[in-house]
């Protein structure tokens, strides 16, 4: 038998008992380790998920790590005993977005584990064997469930092409801004700025590679070669083009709840700023993700605060909301 957490409408979540999944051809069953709660989760949860990006009934967990225990047909019985991680956006591998890497912007339309898919909120997650990436076999497996967000970070990364002695600012200090930090801090910036109006989260920013810590505010604008946005906040990435000084690079990977979120145009122009976008990531973030991670670069398991048994997953919704919670994990093996 099988648990697995259903959300079956905004607002109601049961625990489901059923047949051990079968892979299929190409497929492979995952044992689940662990697996991060996200803010889309609460969303997905209280009904905030935009049309389009959530079918109900379904089993959310979109962050997470575990071990192969059975393989399908046409499928590398090498991969059997694995540790892996693996992505969630399920392209048509067709169109031109697929071909150039990119399934996550796959035109076919949005199918992701966790939100259109069964996710990993469960014992096991079945899914394509081409979605995985194999870990040392000694890796920290509740670390590792944190990089489907490590793999969105590094898409910001790649796209801010930080370059030794640059400075630069991460806008929110969260899991996506501390990972940020992380990766940002490998390429020897003369100056790396966590901006964020939690104090309480300055020492832990400053841990994860930031030179100093500010609130909103204290930076000066028009200063930074490179600014990450990873808040998500009505404003943030407005702040994020201001602080970036002319000619220079700026990456917004948060969704606003206000849809009337603006960023001035004459900002962006008068500066000739390069602006980038991120909407999940590639099979490229996820491998430079998990090479970071297995190099030490990436640290993952400083922003764990919680684990909590697959049972109580929307006690952990509403930790998740509680000032101090960081990355919450839910696990089987603590039922």
């Amino acid at each position: 038998m099988s648990r697995s957490v259903v959300v079956d409408r905004p607002g109601a979540s049961r625990l489901a008992e059923g047949e051990q999944p079968v892979p299929g051809a190409g497929e492979v069953l995952v044992k689940v380790s662990a697996a991060g709660l996200c803010g889309s989760d609460r969303e997905l949860f209280e009904g905030g998920r935009p049309a389009g990006f959530v079918s109900y009934p379904v089993t959310p967990g979109h962050e997470w790590s575990g071990t192969v225990v059975a393989a399908g047909p046409q499928t590398d019985p090498g991969l059997l005993g694995a540790c892996v991680v693996g992505e969630g956006h399920r392209g048509c591998l067709v169109c031109g977005p697929c071909r150039d890497g990119f399934p996550n912007l796959c035109l076919s339309g949005y199918d992701e584990t966790g939100f259109t898919r069964p996710g990993a909120f469960a014992d096991h997650l079945l899914l394509p064997a081409r979605l995985l990436h194999v870990l040392a076999p000694d890796a920290d497996m509740r670390a590792a469930a944190l990089l489907e967000p490590a793999a969105v970070v590094a898409s910001a990364v790649r796209h801010a092409a930080l370059r030794p002695g640059e400075t630069a600012a991460v806008v929110g200090a969260g899991t996506l801004g501390m990972l940020a930090l992380q990766l940002l801090a490998a390429a020897s910036p003369a100056r790396l700025v966590a901006i964020d109006p939690r104090a309480e989260r300055g020492a832990a920013a400053e841990e994860a590679g930031a030179t100093s810590f500010l609130s909103p505010g204290e930076a000066a604008d028009g200063t930074f070669d490179v600014v990450l946005e990873t808040a998500g906040a009505p404003g943030t990435a407005h702040a994020a083009v201001a602080l970036s000084r002319r000619g220079g690079r700026v990456v917004v990977t948060g969704i606003p709840a206000d849809p009337d979120d603006t960023v001035p145009t004459a900002l962006l122009v008068t500066r000739a700023l390069t602006l980038h976008t991120v909407f999940g990531s590639g099979p490229a973030d996820w491998a430079y993700a998990v090479r970071a991670f297995t190099s030490g670069v990436l640290r993952p398991a400083a922003l764990i605060t919680h684990e909590l048994p697959l049972t109580d997953f929307e006690k952990a919704l509403a930790l998740s909301a509680t000032p101090g919670a960081g990355k919450i994990l839910l696990r089987p093996d603590l039922d």
